[in-house]
């Protein structure tokens, strides 16, 4: 069973950083690209961004030059680190990647189960 895990939210102040982790865990075959998401409260969920497997990154103009997307391809992770934290990033944070189980010829998109990020002024 493939299972995307996340970590890292949490409170901060306006101006702050937070770095995100997201795991990918179980029988895994290839983990392609993969992605950050969020959602603030009342709001569509909306694509912060993207890194595929060889490292190319696309960033979504409201982070960019404040966030960035990496990834370990060994531990099958990828992080967002967030600096100069403003309050409108204040949202539930989810990735997303496109996993090939072991046991399928197959790859699905699967997501994580969220992490809250807060900035407070």
């Amino acid at each position: 069973q493939v299972q995307l895990v996340e970590s890292g939210g949490g409170l901060v102040q306006a101006g702050g950083s937070l770095r995100l982790s997201c795991a990918a865990t179980g029988m895994i075959f290839k983990v392609g690209t993969m992605n950050w998401y969020r959602q603030a409260p009342g709001k569509q969920r909306e694509l912060v961004a993207v890194i595929d497997s060889d490292g190319g990154t696309d960033y979504a103009d409201f982070v960019k030059g404040r966030f960035t997307i990496s990834r370990d391809n060994a531990k099958n992770t990828m992080y967002l680190q967030m600096n100069s934290l403003k309050p409108e990033d204040t949202a539930v944070y989810y990735c997303n990647a496109d996993v090939a189980p072991y046991y399928d010829g197959r790859s699905y998109y699967y997501w994580g189960q969220g992490t809250q990020v807060t900035i407070s002024t």
